[in-house]
């Protein structure tokens, strides 16, 4: 079990949702106001659905915060659902007399069909409102805490797009970041997103979706969190599964990834030397460097000092206003895929959802590593061993 860990729990359409964060040190400066930044930048992005035209997600923090300090308590979260006046009757808590009519018939691509199946059930209401990406609000929260711990080491993560469908930056990107956050897309590139824009537009006048890829860069990460002495303490497995459990995640790759396959040993690793002899800002003081970051910062399950690099790609929504041939549960016969109200593409957003996974690891690495209950302690100990690696 890891040091920093989170819950999250609500539906969709439901209340609101529920995040609760446990293992963060006392003593971390933290407000309602750092989290909502980090929340609304989850609502934006083009391509963005109608709902996020009804929610303006703000969070309650319910306990764990004293004097805007950590107390080093669980630390509990509550994001009200705006939409919650309209679905009271159909997600009411209680026994109703007039129930909502069920939802038959399964989305090819969703969770729909392989839930009703797992739980046994005759609706799949239950399934659409928990499997919905809705709920990666509450970890935006949580992952706001871990980044805000995150800072206090130097540690900044970001996250740009570099593919709408098949529409894809190439070749090396310079980066903007603040271009970036300006960017209706988290695209670097003014050019390639005007293409991307309109790709999403012609999607939607098909009433179809588009997926992309997107990248994550976390920078000031010092070397050695996560380990090679066992499987579930490696630092690139923990960050892919964290990957991997965003909504419409396929693949996480990181560095150069699927391409270092096609490389001969001579030409896919990360040459080593004196740290006075490599052009590269950044670091922790360390006697090294890598000239290059093939490896996406992370060597035999280790951070090695490089910034951490990974790629992440989404498959299209499954929620398509056209929809896809499907079969009804209660006739058998074929019909049309339910629909209701969805996003065109969730690259954007999905980017900011990645940072808030990859702070939640980094933070839970970093506590590992480091430890303490306070945070003056924690960074006792950090500074400790950085001066350290300063002698090694």
């Amino acid at each position: 079990m890891g040091r920093f860990r989170f819950f999250t729990a609500g539906e969709s359409h439901g209340k609101g949702l529920v995040a609760m964060v446990e293992g963060m040190v006392a003593a971390l400066p933290l407000d309602a106001e750092y989290i909502n930044r980090e929340l609304k930048r989850r609502q934006q992005g083009y391509g963005r659905g109608p709902r996020m035209e009804i929610e303006e997600d703000k969070v309650e923090i319910i306990s764990g915060v004293r004097y805007g300090l950590t107390m080093g308590s669980p630390i509990a979260l509550f994001i009200h659902n705006r939409d919650w006046q309209n679905w009271q009757e159909t997600m009411s808590v209680t026994p109703s007399l007039k129930e909502a009519e069920p939802v038959t018939r399964p989305r090819p691509g969703h969770a729909d069909l392989a839930g009703v199946a797992k739980y046994n059930l005759k609706d799949i209401r239950p399934v659409i409102e928990r499997a919905s990406a809705r709920e990666t609000a509450a970890r935006v929260a949580a992952g706001a805490v871990a980044k805000r711990f995150l800072e206090e080491i130097g540690v900044v993560i970001n996250s740009y797009t570099i593919a709408i469908g098949n529409h894809a930056l190439e070749g090396e990107v310079v980066i903007d970041w603040q271009q970036v956050e300006d960017s209706p897309l988290r695209c670097p590139d003014t050019g390639m997103e005007k293409e991307m824009m309109a790709a999403i537009d012609q999607a939607k006048a098909n009433g179809d979706t588009l997926g992309g890829v997107f990248v994550l860069v976390a920078r000031g990460v010092p070397v050695g969190l996560g380990s090679h002495v066992s499987w579930d303490r490696r630092l690139d497995g923990r960050i892919a599964q964290a990957l991997m459990s965003i909504n419409a995640v396929k693949g996480v790759a990181f560095g150069s990834g699927f391409a270092l396959a096609e490389l001969r040993g001579s030409q896919a690793h990360d040459v080593i030397k004196p740290s006075v002899d490599v052009n590269q800002e950044g670091g922790k003081s360390l006697p090294w460097r890598h000239i290059t970051n093939r490896a996406g910062g992370i060597d035999g399950g280790i951070s090695n000092g490089e910034d951490i690099v990974a790629r992440v790609a989404l498959k299209p929504i499954a929620t398509l206003a056209k929809p896809l041939p499907s079969i009804d549960l209660r006739s058998g016969e074929v019909v049309s895929a339910h629909y209701e109200r969805s996003d065109v593409c969730i690259v954007p957003a999905a980017g900011v959802i990645g940072e808030a996974m990859l702070a939640i690891v980094l933070a839970d690495a970093c506590l590992e590593k480091f430890g303490g209950d306070n945070l003056k302690e924690t960074l006792v100990n950090y500074h400790n061993y950085i001066l350290s690696l300063a002698h090694f």
